[in-house]
């Protein structure tokens, strides 16, 4: 019997993420999308920026658009959505390294367990982040930990997964920097050496910094502000180090607040990263949020 299908899903394969697992579940992820109805055309990236280029160029048609990657290449699938103004449900199979997203959103991490949710009835809304011209699902963060993600060694983030991230930090704990910034959040300005920001929408930060699920809400139209000024002692740093741990962010030298609209002027060379991904310099930041834009489906 001929088998019908319904309905029409890109299916964008980022084959290096993570421990490149997802490379030999490939046919099985066809064939349980193609048990759905679905007929996939699949599409395999080579380099950064091709998921977004694929998404802006093919996407117009689609019922459906999946990706199966890290962080990196979620954030590309959802920028060739919002550049072409798509309102396409988005399918993810998270295989990077740390996943952030998908902890946020209880995601399976098991590869056939995510396709099969990804091809279900489910869907949901989440907001997404405006970071000048160019766009975020889950962060904006600069200084100790926003690096990790993109220049914590391919193969070391292959082999030993998470815990590479933890290595990098401890190995690279003289990097840290203060970087003078000023930020105003609906009318609050927050100003003074900062070794670490983030602007988030997310449970989760570069795999070793969690928030509270009692003050998250993906789908409010509001961002978690995370700010950490540089230590003067040895005592406020590890009171930082217990603060983050322990979710207790009144301790001295830590800010986090919520806030929606959120404009900021660094230091000259301040660098973000954009869901793990280096952005570029930037001396002044306009951010705020897209709310409901993202539709996730599984």
């Amino acid at each position: 019997m001929q088998q019908q299908f319904s309905k029409k899903a890109m299916l964008i394969i980022n084959p290096v993420s993570g421990k490149k697992h997802v490379r030999r579940h490939i046919p099985e992820i066809i064939r349980t999308m193609m048990d759905r109805g679905y007929l996939v055309t699949t599409m395999i990236s080579s380099r950064r920026g091709e998921v977004t280029e694929f998404v802006r160029e093919f996407g117009c048609g689609y019922d459906l658009i999946c990706c199966a990657g890290g962080d990196g290449t979620l954030n590309e699938a959802l920028t060739g959505l919002a550049l072409e103004g798509l309102d396409i449900p988005l399918g993810y199979i998270p295989c990077g390294s740390t996943n952030d997203f998908a902890v946020s959103h209880a995601l399976s991490s098991d590869i056939l367990t995510a396709a099969e949710n990804m091809v279900s009835d489910k869907r949901t809304r989440y907001d997404i982040g405006v970071f000048n011209d160019r766009y975020f699902s889950y962060v904006a963060a600069f200084g100790a930990f926003s690096w990790l993600s993109y220049t914590t060694d391919q193969n070391l983030k292959n082999l030993l997964g998470h815990s590479a991230y933890i290595i990098d930090a401890i190995k690279d704990v003289y990097k840290l920097k203060a970087q003078r910034l000023k930020l105003c959040a609906d009318g609050r300005t927050y100003e003074g050496n900062y070794i670490f920001g983030a602007v988030c929408n997310s449970l989760s930060v570069a795999g070793t910094i969690s928030l509270p699920p009692s003050v998250v809400d993906t789908n409010d139209g509001l961002f978690e502000v995370l700010l950490i000024k540089m230590p003067e002692t040895i005592l406020e740093l590890d009171g930082i180090i217990h603060g983050l741990v322990n979710q207790d962010y009144t301790k001295p030298g830590i800010s986090f607040f919520q806030a929606k609209s959120i404009d900021i002027e660094n230091a000259p060379g301040l660098e973000w990263a954009l869901d793990g991904e280096c952005s570029g310099l930037h001396e002044k930041i306009h951010i705020e949020p897209i709310p409901g834009f993202l539709t996730l489906q599984g």
